[in-house]
């Protein structure tokens, strides 16, 4: 198994933590900690930061990067399903759940959303409640809606 690193990236709406390996990204979240540990980028995760400073800076739409995905089957086709929702769109839980082939499974889509370990490279931000609410969203509502006007705004 490939040595773990990790390194950040200073948004607009906060620090966000990135941890990979040479196979792939495993984690990108939000962190609290304004002082990140770590000065130097392991060459593994250059290319996730400079995708994040795309993707904020307005010149990115999706990420081409290897990702590391741990969870269930189930979690894993919801997370597939989130990638395809279109930049600056947004789909409900339901939606969600009906593309892949579990319709009434709104609510185990929201659980798969709160497992994912990839903020902003998985966009579950995109995902809203059935009346156009901003729900569930573990960094903060607040930074859901963030996200949903920078990508409408470009």
């Amino acid at each position: 198994m490939s040595q773990q690193h990790t390194a950040y990236y200073a948004s607009e709406i906060g620090m966000l933590q990135i941890s990979g390996t040479e196979e792939g990204i495993s984690s990108v979240c939000f962190v609290d900690d304004p002082k990140p540990r770590v000065v130097q980028v392991h060459q593994c995760l250059q290319s996730c930061v400079a995708q994040l400073g795309e993707y904020f800076g307005g010149k990115r739409r999706e990420f081409s990067i290897p990702l590391l995905l741990t969870g269930t089957s189930f979690e894993k086709q919801v997370w597939q399903a989130l990638r395809a929702i279109p930049y600056g769109q947004t789909k409900s839980y339901g939606d969600i759940a009906r593309a892949i082939g579990h319709e009434k499974a709104a609510r185990a889509v929201g659980n798969a959303n709160r497992r994912n370990r990839l903020a902003v490279i998985i966009p579950c931000h995109r995902v809203i409640g059935s009346d156009g609410s901003l729900t569930g969203y573990a960094s903060g509502i607040w930074r859901k809606e963030w996200l949903l006007k920078h990508e409408r705004a470009l």
